[in-house]
């Protein structure tokens, strides 16, 4: 938005001596210390914590709305209102009386100075300890960041993301998406696309809550988060460009209460999908997806359309078939799927870890076994058959037709009882390499061995008890190395931590290479 205030507010010299030492990402706030989402007043140049913190920043700007009673306040204290502060790791500007981020700047540019100004302090603090760590690395001392890999030192150059307010469970499914390379370097190799003209071409743009439809685009701003996740030039990333643009154009995700993450999940590639079906900088998605020659049109699975490379990696065909216990009439259907809903089976419900005793534990072949075997339906989803022109007792059987290059499987953990939502706790082991999917194959025989293997590219795990509440986190693989992705902290973690993790949504990718590993 075109904020009136920056002329009273934005008061302090671009290259301000009072700003703090060190990497603007990492200024702590004045009041609690706290390193998380500093805000720099643009009045007088304090850092303070952001609202999803403890708040400070925004107090900083109500303690100064308070009239001074006990001396005369000068003239230009009058005008001082410290009602516009700039975000110190993503450069974007807000104001706490129009209640939103800035886009326009004062009549000097100021506020793009001042921006430019952080740029290369953060920029400065990036290099030096870059140096920093290569001389650790001469003298063999190494911190806490730095790990060993075949023998040779390497640092961890992950990026968390931070949390705006409960938005953990858009954190995880992104370090979950990021992780699987085809999908995540196809977005990265897009062209940029500059969404403003005039005065603000060339610079980045910040989307506000009051910029309209046409002024977002949803796979822009997932190709920026997905470029900033890797690069190892910040410890984390704030994600709030591409959260305004979900609110935009995924209405169910407004607000800041904890949401589901398989069904943003949902929400995000289906949207994703349809963007991508229209043209993009004056080029075509799908002359782009054609140019891959990775996504070939034998590997397309068209969702609502043309094929994007949504379905082309995500997407699978399922055969659904239905048979009359009447008159043995049999109806087959094609449906196309982006991720795969598995029950978890009731007798396994006991067990709530890896390592208890009581009952069987519960496998991920269990739940597909479940999902694909034949299922007599009850008398609340009788079949219409056509032969008998009335509603029968049927069966019901799942085949898989076309299995996608990544198989995303969601383990239903919450289900409705008469008054609430509930989560199942149980453990469901899960294989880290080598699911073999050829037994759940409509036409085994015509798939080769190795289109049917899958090794386990990501996982994400809710902690707590209802689906309103509780925690996302995820841990994938990068370079061979295994991380835990919690919000703003990453960690590097070994596959046994993986395993005994609560499963909520698994990503496999198919594997292309021969290696000799265990099925499942």
């Amino acid at each position: 938005m075109e904020c009136p205030h920056l002329s009273s507010s934005v008061c302090i010299a671009p290259d301000s001596a009072k700003f703090p030492n060190g990497s603007p990402s990492s200024w702590c706030c004045s009041v609690c210390r706290s390193n998380k989402s500093p805000w720099v007043c643009l009045t007088c140049s304090s850092v303070h914590c952001g609202r999803y913190v403890n708040g400070h920043a925004k107090k900083h700007y109500e303690d100064a709305q308070i009239p001074l009673t006990n001396h005369k306040k000068s003239e230009k204290q009058e005008k001082a209102q410290h009602t516009v502060c700039m975000d110190c790791s993503s450069y974007s500007t807000y104001c706490y009386r129009c209640d939103d981020f800035v886009v326009n700047d004062t009549k000097l540019g100021l506020v793009q100075k001042v921006r430019e100004h952080l740029q290369n302090l953060e920029n400065s603090a990036f290099t030096a300890d870059r140096h920093r760590k290569r001389k650790l690395l001469e003298n063999s001392s190494l911190n806490s960041k730095l790990l060993k890999v075949n023998g040779s030192a390497t640092a961890i150059c992950a990026t968390g993301l931070r949390n705006l307010g409960n938005t953990c469970f858009m954190n995880a499914i992104l370090q979950s998406l990021s992780n699987i390379e085809q999908f995540c370097c196809y977005f990265k190799e897009l062209p940029a696309v500059e969404l403003r003209n005039g005065k603000t071409a060339g610079r980045r743009t910040y989307h506000t809550r009051s910029q309209g439809d046409n002024n977002v685009s949803l796979v822009e701003e997932f190709r920026k988060t997905l470029c900033a996740l890797w690069q190892g030039s910040q410890t984390a990333f704030s994600p709030e460009s591409l959260f305004y643009v979900v609110w935009k154009i995924m209405p169910n995700f407004r607000g800041y209460q904890q949401q589901d993450a398989h069904e943003f999940m949902r929400y995000l590639l289906d949207h994703l999908h349809l963007e991508l079906q229209g043209g993009f900088n004056g080029i075509s998605r799908s002359s782009i997806l054609q140019e891959n020659s990775t996504l070939s049109a034998s590997n397309k699975c068209c969702i609502n359309g043309a094929s994007t490379v949504v379905t082309a990696i995500f997407g699978g065909i399922l055969q659904n078939e239905v048979n009359c216990l009447i008159c043995g009439t049999e109806s087959r259907k094609f449906d196309p799927f982006l991720d795969l809903s598995l029950d978890i089976p009731s007798q396994f419900r006991n067990k709530r870890s890896k390592n208890q005793e009581n009952g069987p534990t519960c496998s991920l072949r269990d739940c597909l076994r479940s999902f694909t075997d034949l299922e007599e339906l009850d008398e609340t989803e009788l079949y219409m058959c056509h032969k008998c022109k009335k509603k029968q007792k049927s069966t019901k059987k799942f085949w898989i037709q076309k299995l996608p290059k990544v198989l995303c499987l969601h383990l239903k953990r919450f289900h409705w009882t008469a008054y609430l939502r509930n989560k199942v706790d149980t453990y469901v082991e899960f294989p880290l390499r080598g699911l073999d999917m050829k037994c759940y194959l409509l036409e085994p025989e015509n798939s080769g061995p190795e289109n049917c293997l899958y090794d386990l590219a990501a996982v994400v795990v809710h902690h707590g008890s209802g689906v309103g509440s509780g925690h996302y986190t995820a841990y994938a693989t990068h370079e061979g190395r295994w991380f835990h992705f919690n919000d703003s902290t990453v960690t590097l973690t070994d596959e046994d931590t993986v395993g005994k993790a609560k499963a909520y949504i698994l990503f496999y990718v198919e594997r292309q290479a021969k290696a000799g590993s265990d099925k499942l």
